[in-house]
């Protein structure tokens, strides 16, 4: 037990004879401070951290498509948390730490919220959180949520970022304003100021194309045609015909799409009616995550998932990582597990999360949004990454990027 401490207070170079040392030793130990933080430094080698995290999960949401290839995987989310919890038990073993995920599913709104709750009680550990609207209003409806962590994962809504926004709800999922604003600062910078918008008619479409509307007022373009697509039947066969017809208008330089369920969009590439680039949702996309970054060592995290899973990780893989993420960084720090404390770590100017992006990433504190840059991919390679340059803000400029403080209009001050 004394040898390590004799090693660091001997000075280098310098011998100390064993009984003199000892002798060194015995007197430090009588000194009533120095006792009392050995026994605490021993204790907080010796105790164990256990760290109870959820991933709660509504299932039965998504859409089916026609192909495989574009279903979204029974694993979707969880995926990227369950990885993210290895990766914390590595480094945590070293301290004493131990992550433990639990998954809360059900296809039901009103079941999952029970699940929560039943969780809660037994619990006082942060929630991964991968359901709609409905679903998290009822979560943050229960008593004591608010004096909870939860991490929204998947939810772009803008409202919850704008003026909704609550104490103890942070968001690793970008927003769709986030998304438009990233597309539209590429655009402007490629100077592709005319856009033609096509959207379909769901929740999700429709505030994707919102957030491209609101893009091209903030950056000065102009929108000259909007369309809904309204197919209901299959064109693999007659797209050719349908979507140059569709898409005939005034002239414009970019096509930008808004089908957040894959639908639609696929068919736009090469089949507009001036032949010109498609954007959005397929073509050239705006993402929080994309199998084609490589970059400050990405290439690491994208072999040790598919190795995990055998497919690439995407954009709730990747945000549902960040968030354990997170959460392990705040335990890092604070060596706590009391969801308060992490929550007050995570909101203050000390949290900063390396994410492979080239940043250190940090929350907002007006909205608990992550502010993060967003790659702009197409379907093989990584094209850029938003920030542009030259787009610039006072504090960062990953401000630039979504809602910004003075447009928003709630608080995430705890009443």
């Amino acid at each position: 037990m004394f040898a390590p401490l004799i090693t660091i207070m001997a000075t280098p170079g310098l011998a100390i004879p064993l009984k003199a040392a000892s002798r060194y030793v015995m007197r430090l130990l009588a000194m009533p401070c120095l006792l009392s933080l050995l026994v605490s430094v021993t204790q907080s080698f010796a105790d164990d951290l256990p760290v109870n995290i959820a991933y709660v999960k509504q299932t039965g949401l998504t859409s089916s498509a026609s192909l495989a290839l574009f279903k979204t995987p029974a694993n979707n989310g969880f995926a990227g948390a369950l990885l993210g919890t290895d990766d914390s038990n590595t480094t945590g073993r070293f301290l004493k730490h131990h992550y433990a995920l639990t998954v809360l599913e059900d296809a039901s709104g009103d079941a999952l919220t029970g699940k929560v709750q039943a969780w809660l009680t037994a619990n006082n550990g942060p929630l991964i959180l991968d359901v709609p609207d409905s679903t998290l209003q009822a979560i943050l409806a229960l008593p004591g949520a608010d004096a909870g962590l939860m991490l929204n994962a998947t939810n772009k809504s803008d409202s919850w970022r704008l003026n909704q926004c609550r104490a103890g709800l942070l968001h690793t999922s970008p927003s769709y304003a986030m998304l438009g604003d990233a597309l539209g600062q590429f655009l402007m910078a490629k100077r592709w100021r005319e856009w033609f918008l096509v959207s379909g008619s769901g929740e999700g479409d429709k505030a994707m194309a919102q957030a491209f509307e609101r893009a091209s007022k903030r950056f000065g373009t102009k929108i000259t045609g909007r369309k809904t697509w309204t197919f209901d039947t299959d064109l693999r066969r007659t797209s050719q015909l349908e979507v140059p017809a569709m898409t005939q208008g005034e002239d414009y330089d970019v096509v930008l799409v808004a089908d957040t369920q894959n639908l639609f969009g696929f068919y736009l590439p090469y089949n507009t009616w001036l032949p010109r680039p498609v954007a959005g949702t397929h073509g050239l996309k705006a993402a929080s995550w994309h199998r084609s970054i490589e970059q400050w060592g990405a290439i690491q995290l994208q072999n040790r998932f598919f190795e995990a899973n055998q497919r690439p990780m995407n954009d709730d893989d990747f945000n549902a990582w960040l968030a354990v993420r997170a959460v392990a960084e705040a335990v890092t720090r604070t060596k706590s597990n009391n969801s308060a404390t992490l929550y007050q770590y995570l909101m203050s100017d000390k949290f900063e999360l390396a994410a492979f992006k080239g940043r250190k990433l940090t929350f907002r504190q007006w909205n608990g949004q992550l502010r993060q840059p967003i790659p702009l991919v197409q379907p093989e390679s990584l094209v850029s990454q938003s920030p542009q340059e030259g787009f610039l803000h006072p504090v960062t400029d990953l401000d630039t990027l979504g809602y910004d403080k003075p447009e928003v209009r709630c608080s995430m001050v705890k009443e």
